[in-house]
């Protein structure tokens, strides 16, 4: 019995001893594990250390760069400047009629007169406001880009008004300058017979007269010259030197005294006067004069 309570002693002894092992495995199983990690991957208590043994996180790569050209926003097409749209020209309004067709009085004596010195009026002068004086009125509107009514207006009138003169009592008479005798040097010949006593200009061949002009002479500072002359230079479209002014049809005959259109004397009659040359008004006689003297022909400045 002793031997058996001893071997069973032992057994239990030994059965202990492994349920001790089974057990201390059992908890060492886990320290154990830990005790591998750590000496696996246990934080080593170096700085840096972990860093060292810790495989490196790869750096954050950049963002891919886009491939694609960038593009810039396309310019916008330049704001299309406006073109000023210009001002239509505003449309003359003719003004309330000072004088119409139908009016009777002197102030229609003095506007046929007017017209006259200016070559719009040609008939005899009247106190009646009639289609020939209408019709004058229209032309004289119509060519000055005046409304064209045939009445007179302000604006008509003023025009008028710049462009002539107050008329004489003869020219509001409607007398006429009359030609006088020939003198005896324009009968033989081909001659233009001046006369300063009727302020006319007669062209004369061979004792006939073809034309008759009224003519304007220099003023007392610069008389025309007297006596016979012959035209000896022509120029169509003359301006003179000496005064800077348009001479058409000039037909020169002493020094620089000529026969010659003047447009002060269609403007202003017998209220001005030339520089000595032989003033003619009538634009188209004076313009078929020219055609038909010819140089050497005679000129006769006289009083009859």
């Amino acid at each position: 019995m002793p031997l058996l309570r001893r071997l069973s002693l032992a057994l239990g002894l030994a059965v202990a001893l492994v349920l001790v092992a089974v057990l201390g495995a059992t908890a060492l199983g886990g320290s154990g594990g830990h005790e591998r990690s750590d000496r696996a991957g246990a934080a080593d208590p170096r700085p840096g250390a972990a860093a060292e043994r810790r495989p490196a996180r790869p750096a954050a790569e950049p963002a891919p760069r886009s491939t694609r050209t960038a593009t810039t926003a396309p310019t916008p097409p330049p704001t299309a400047t406006a073109t000023a749209t210009p001002s239509p020209t505003p449309e003359l309004v003719p003004g309330p009629a000072l004088l119409s067709p139908g009016d009777d009085g002197a102030e229609v004596r003095e506007l046929q007169a007017r017209l006259a010195q200016i070559d719009w009026f040609d008939a005899g002068l009247t106190d009646h406001y009639g289609e020939i004086t209408e019709a004058a009125v229209r032309g004289f509107q119509d060519k000055r880009a005046i409304p064209v009514t045939g009445e007179v207006d302000q604006r008509t009138m003023d025009r008028l008004l710049a462009m002539t003169t107050e008329p004489t009592d003869a020219e509001l008479e409607g007398r006429t300058q009359q030609a006088g005798a020939l003198d005896p040097r324009c009968l033989q010949g081909r001659v233009i017979c001046v006369d300063k006593s009727t302020s006319t200009l007669r062209w004369v061949v061979d004792g006939e007269v073809l034309r008759t002009l009224d003519a304007r002479f220099g003023a007392a500072g610069t008389p025309t010259r007297e006596g016979v002359f012959e035209v000896y230079r022509m120029s169509r479209d003359h301006v003179s030197s000496l005064y800077d002014t348009a001479m058409p049809y000039a037909m020169f005959f002493s020094g620089g005294q000529a026969v010659h259109y003047s447009p002060d004397f269609a403007a202003t009659g017998y209220a001005g006067a030339s520089h000595g040359c032989v003033n003619t008004r009538d634009l188209a006689g004076v313009a078929a004069l020219f055609d038909e003297v010819r140089l050497g022909d005679d000129v006769v400045v006289y009083w009859s």
